[in-house]
């Protein structure tokens, strides 16, 4: 699903709040493990799944802002 339906519920939105706040946490240490990773390998990994998970919780954020209403 790639769209937001027209209203979200407040425990549906404090659960997207929750989600935003593992991801964000989540993001913050793959790119901890990234600065602190020797192999190539992992340092790339890691870079990459931060990058991945910022964009999530900047989507996440986003329907947070929106409040749950889906213009």
């Amino acid at each position: 699903m790639n769209t937001v339906p027209p209203m979200i519920s407040t425990k549906d939105l404090s659960y997207i709040e929750d989600m935003a706040n593992w991801v964000y946490t989540l993001s913050k240490k793959a790119n901890h493990f990234a600065n602190e990773a020797k192999d190539e390998a992992l340092k790339d990994g890691f870079g990459a799944l931060a990058v991945k998970l910022k964009s999530h919780y900047e989507m996440l954020l986003d329907v947070l802002k929106k409040g749950g209403a889906n213009e």
